[in-house]
């Protein structure tokens, strides 16, 4: 894409603030009235997080083809989420954001809450991995991407299942590839029953992903018979995009200028970055009269996800550090004894380490839920548990932190759906061996 890109950028152009408090009313209403509304992302609402957009003035396309290095740029794994990233999320929240469509890799929409099935990624994600016999998925806090040391279609991580040892294979879709079938038919299926389509940070280039918004208009249209109007358009990018004309309301800004005020009119905050992470900690049998314990991370629908370095126990010398997180008890603990686990995460946010506190409760080897969530801005952890997957009785262990700061249940917010699925035949935590 450099080979084509215009060593020129265009023009960019942004409202004064008058037209564009007028403009974010207009959509405020729009979004207010809307039964079904839809937004689609591009690289320009994750500029302000330090991540370079393709084709703007400092672009990473514009600076390839003008022969200059990347400089300045912040780590993906690094990078906070936006004022907009975290709008989007409120509006999900309230029931008012029916569906997200993004051409972003850089993870920071599944990070900042959004809900798997939620969004289309039609690019892929940095951070996800799937195995490509049986298609399992998996989580990571680390960059899930293949090296493409032989060739861009070899998208193998070096990674195994840890269902079917299969290889797993990265999300990232370049360029001449095929998008996703099942996140393209999402997409547009959205698209088509929107009333209201946002676009937010993107030059409508790039296909096929940028003939979704046109969809949401066309499909209106061709459904009018049936009493549906097409869905109104509103784009807001600094640069000009083909579908402009088709605009509804066309908005020069930046995606947190528009969205602040946007969120403001509605009446609606903008919820600060809190990193949440969930935590299964289970006791098994590890042959004979022996136990063990086994500590693994899973995300909102259950899918595994990688987010530590080590886990110890209270009193060992030596940490596991290497998935499966497995540690062996010395002896069998009474029932009710509290077992002190040290994790330490991987750290990109600067998130010290955590004790939490398991109590054992004895041969059920029930699985118990920990609610993590780390606040970036102040360094405190929040820890909750919950209540028991496959049984639904309250979880027995305790919680406890360095500072002791526990979130009550209505904070801690309900069991991650599908939570049954992190769980092989066995009652395992189903986890991932990183070679």
């Amino acid at each position: 894409m450099a080979d084509t890109a215009p060593k020129v950028a265009a023009e960019e152009r942004q409202e004064d603030s008058e037209a564009l408090e007028k403009k974010a009313e207009a959509l405020a209403e729009l979004i207010g009235k809307s039964k079904h509304l839809v937004v689609f992302t591009g690289a320009g609402i994750s500029t302000s997080a330090g991540i370079p957009d393709f084709r703007g003035p400092d672009g990473v396309w514009m600076r390839r083809a003008q022969g200059r290095q990347r400089t300045g740029a912040v780590d993906t794994l690094q990078a906070v989420p936006t004022a907009a990233h975290m709008a989007l999320v409120e509006l999900q929240d309230r029931g008012v954001l029916k569906y997200l469509v993004s051409q972003n890799c850089d993870g920071l929409h599944r990070r900042s809450g959004i809900l798997p099935d939620m969004i289309s990624e039609l690019h892929g994600n940095n951070n996800r991995e799937s195995c490509k016999g049986c298609g399992k998925e998996y989580i990571r806090d680390f960059r899930a991407v293949a090296s493409y040391a032989k060739t861009v279609r070899d998208h193998r991580t070096g990674r195994r299942c840890a269902l079917c040892g299969g290889a797993l294979l990265d999300s990232i879709v370049n360029f001449g590839e095929p998008l996703p079938a099942a996140a393209l038919a999402r997409a547009r299926g959205h698209a088509a029953a929107a009333d209201v389509f946002l676009v937010l940070g993107s030059s409508l280039t790039v296909s096929p992903a940028n003939e979704i918004p046109e969809e949401a208009v066309a499909g209106g249209r061709r459904k009018r018979g049936n009493g549906r109007k097409a869905a109104r358009l509103v784009i807001c990018n600094l640069q000009d995009t083909p579908l402009d004309t088709l605009a509804d309301l066309r908005v020069y800004a930046r995606a947190d200028d528009l969205v602040e005020r946007v969120m403001a009119h509605i009446g609606a905050p903008i919820p600060p970055f809190v990193l949440r992470r969930r935590l299964v900690v289970q006791t098994e049998s590890a042959g004979g009269e022996r136990r063990q314990l086994r500590v693994s991370g899973v995300d909102v629908d259950g899918t595994p996800a990688t987010f530590l370095r080590s886990v110890r126990l209270e009193h060992n010398r030596r940490a596991a550090r290497s998935e499966p997180f497995v540690i062996g008890l010395r002896e069998d603990p009474e029932p009710g004894a509290e077992l002190r686990l040290e994790l330490e995460f991987m750290g990109h946010y600067g998130e010290p380490t955590l004790d939490v506190v398991y109590e054992y409760g004895g041969d059920d080897d029930v699985p118990v839920l920990y609610l993590l969530e780390y606040n970036p801005q102040n360094g405190e952890w929040k820890v909750a548990r919950e209540t028991d997957a496959h049984t639904g009785h309250e979880a027995r262990s305790g919680v406890k932190t360095g500072e002791d700061t526990n979130m009550g249940a209505a904070e801690a917010g309900s069991l991650p759906r599908g939570l049954g699925s992190a769980f092989t035949g066995n009652g395992h935590p189903e986890v991932i061996v990183i070679d």
